[in-house]
Order: C-alpha cells, then sequence, then structure tokens
C-alpha cells in the first residue's frame, strides 16, 4: 500500500470507529480502532485503541506500516 492510501484507510476507519488490522514492515500485526492519525513530521504516528482494552492506547509509527485492512 502507499502511504496516501494507509492514510486515508486510518482516516476512515477512525471517523467510523471500524476496527483495522495493520501489518507493520517486520510483519507484526495490530488489531484495533484508530483514535488518530498524526501525520505531522514530528508525530507521524497512528493511535489505536485495542480489541478489547478499551482503556489503553497505543502508538505505531506510519512509516512502520506496510498495509491496513478493515476487519
Amino acid at each position: 500500500m502507499t502511504y496516501d492510501e494507509i492514510v486515508a484507510l486510518l482516516a476512515y476507519a477512525g471517523g467510523n470507529d471500524q476496527t483495522v488490522r495493520i501489518t507493520t514492515t517486520d510483519q507484526s500485526e495490530v488489531v484495533g480502532v484508530p483514535t488518530s492519525v498524526d501525520t505531522h513530521v514530528t508525530a507521524h504516528e497512528v493511535f489505536l485503541r485495542p480489541l478489547g482494552q478499551d482503556d489503553t492506547e497505543i502508538a505505531v509509527s506510519l512509516g512502520a506500516i506496510s498495509a491496513v485492512e478493515l476487519v
């Protein structure tokens, strides 16, 4: 996927409370609902609320994402 496709899908999912599966460049997977996407050069990350962990939020660098899909 291109960077623009990744950002667009994460933004759509976050705006519609949809769950995504992120595959990173090292083939790790993270599943959750995006809470924000920050494309500014100083941040460059997406924040996710993992499934079943409503009190937890994790950050994933946009540069480390190779693919995103709706779950």
